[in-house]
C-alpha cells in the first residue's frame, strides 16, 4: 500500500519511458503484425501453400489476441506493464524463431499462436494501459508519442522484410527479426513497476491535472452505449487494418501497379499514419478525443474511394496510402485516448481489453477474407469492400461524438 488517494490523479509518465515505449512499438508492429506484408509472398513461393493457408497463421494470431486481450489487460491493471510487456518481448522472440523453423503447417500454426499472445501484450492496447495505469486521464499526449515511430513500422519494415528475403531468405529474415525482438526487452524494462519517476516527466502540467474530469461513460446506460459504440469502431477499425496489412501491397499491384511501385506506394501509409500523428502531438489538446476520431472516421472513407478510382495512376494510389493512414494513424490514437475520457481509467485495461476483444476476433477473418476476395473478384472488390467497411467505421464514431461530445453553452 502505497497510502496515495486513489482519487488524486497519478503523476505524469517519465520521458524515458516515453521514448522506450515508442522505439517499443515501432519494431513490434514491424516484426509482427507487418510481417506477412513484407515476407508473405516470399514464404509463399517458397513453401507452395496457397495464401489462403498461410494467411490463416496470422488470422489465428488475431483470434489468440481476442482470447486473451481480457486477461492481458487484468494483468496490467494490477502488475503495471512493465512485466506483461517484457514477457511479450520473450514471447515475440519465441514466436520469429519458430516461424522460422517450422518444418510443416502444425508448427507453423503453434508458432503463429505464440505470436499472438506476444502481439497483446506488446502492441498498443498493452503500451496504452501500461500509460493509463501510469498517468491516468493525463496519459494522452504519451500515448499520442509512442504512436509516432510505431506509424513508420510499416513504411520501414516492409521494405526492409523484401530486402533481407532477397538477401537471406525469408527464414533468414525471421531470424534477424528474431535478434531485433530481443532488444526490446530492456526497451520494456524501463517501464516502472509502480508509478513513475520525478525526473524527465512528459504529460500536462495544467491544474487539470489534480482534478480530472468525470467520465462521460461513467454507469449505466450511457456506459452502455458508450462501451457499444467504441467496440463497433474499434472492431471494424480492426478489420480494416488486419487486412491493408495483410494485402495493401498485393491490392495495390493488382490495380496495376508494378509491384516494386505498388510496395513503396503502400509504405507511404506509414509516412501518412505518423504525419497526422505528429499534427495530435503539436496541436490535438485543442480538439476532444470524441472531435478528433471522427475527422480520423472521415479520412479513411476518403482514402479508399481514392484507392477504388486509381486504377494503374500512381497520384490515386498516393492519396489513398496517405489518407488512410492518416486516418488510421489518428483512430490507433483515439482507440487509446476515448477510454480515458469515457471510462474510469484505474480499470482501463481489463475493460478496455474486453472492448477490443471482439475486433481481434473479426479481424482475424481479414486476411483469410481479403485473399479469397482478390482471388475471385481481383483488388477492386477488395477495395469496395474497404470503403464499405471505412463507411461504417466513421457512422459509429459520428455516432459517439453525437451521444456524448461535452455540449457547449
Amino acid at each position: 500500500m502505497t497510502g496515495r488517494d486513489p482519487q488524486a490523479a497519478p503523476p505524469p509518465v517519465p520521458r524515458c519511458v516515453v521514448v522506450c515505449l515508442g522505439v517499443s512499438q515501432f519494431i513490434c508492429w514491424g516484426i509482427s503484425y507487418y510481417l506477412m506484408g513484407a515476407i508473405g509472398e516470399a514464404m509463399a513461393q517458397d513453401l507452395g501453400w496457397e495464401r489462403t493457408v498461410l494467411h490463416g497463421g496470422f488470422a489465428l494470431a488475431l483470434l489468440v489476441m481476442g482470447a486473451v486481450s481480457g486477461a492481458a489487460g487484468r494483468l496490467v491493471d494490477r502488475q503495471g506493464g512493465r512485466r506483461a510487456m517484457v514477457m511479450g518481448s520473450v514471447l515475440q522472440v519465441a514466436g520469429c524463431l519458430g516461424l522460422a523453423a517450422a518444418p510443416n503447417g502444425l508448427a507453423y500454426y503453434a508458432a503463429w499462436v505464440v505470436l499472438g499472445v506476444a502481439m497483446r501484450l506488446t502492441l498498443y492496447d498493452a503500451a496504452f494501459a501500461a500509460l493509463a495505469h501510469l498517468a491516468g486521464a493525463a496519459a494522452r499526449q504519451p500515448m499520442a508519442q509512442i504512436t509516432l515511430l510505431g506509424g513508420l513500422a510499416s513504411t520501414a519494415f516492409w521494405p526492409l522484410g523484401h530486402v533481407l528475403s532477397a538477401a537471406l531468405g525469408w527464414r533468414g529474415t525471421l531470424l534477424v527479426y528474431a535478434a531485433l525482438a530481443l532488444l526490446t526487452v530492456p526497451l520494456h524494462l524501463a517501464i516502472p513497476r509502480r508509478g513513475a519517476g520525478s525526473l524527465g516527466r512528459v504529460g500536462p502540467s495544467r491544474p487539470e491535472r489534480d482534478a480530472p474530469a468525470a467520465p462521460l461513460a461513467a454507469a449505466g446506460r450511457a456506459r452502455l452505449w458508450g462501451a457499444a459504440l467504441f467496440a463497433a469502431m474499434t472492431t471494424l477499425a480492426n478489420f480494416l487494418n488486419a487486412g491493408m496489412s495483410a494485402h495493401m501491397v498485393g491490392m495495390l499491384s493488382g490495380l496495376g501497379l508494378a509491384l516494386p511501385l505498388a510496395v513503396g506506394v503502400a509504405a507511404l501509409r506509414g509516412l501518412g499514419q505518423s504525419a497526422a500523428r505528429l499534427a495530435e502531438v503539436l496541436f490535438g489538446a485543442r480538439l476532444h478525443p470524441l472531435g478528433l476520431g471522427s475527422l480520423a472516421a472521415l479520412l479513411m472513407p476518403l482514402g479508399c474511394l481514392a484507392g477504388l478510382v486509381a486504377g494503374g495512376r500512381v497520384e490515386a494510389a498516393v492519396a489513398f496510402a496517405l489518407l488512410y493512414g492518416a486516418g488510421n494513424g489518428l483512430l490507433t490514437i483515439t482507440r487509446g485516448t476515448l477510454p480515458l475520457v469515457l471510462f474510469d481509467h484505474r480499470t482501463y485495461g481489463g475493460f478496455v481489453g474486453r472492448l477490443v476483444a471482439p475486433g481481434f476476433v473479426v479481424s482475424a477473418c481479414a486476411p483469410v477474407a481479403y485473399a479469397a476476395l482478390i482471388e475471385r473478384a481481383g483488388a477492386g472488390a477488395a477495395m469496395a469492400l474497404s470503403l464499405g467497411v471505412a463507411a461504417l467505421v466513421l457512422l459509429a464514431s459520428l455516432a459517439l461524438q453525437w451521444r456524448f461530445a461535452p455540449r457547449r453553452c
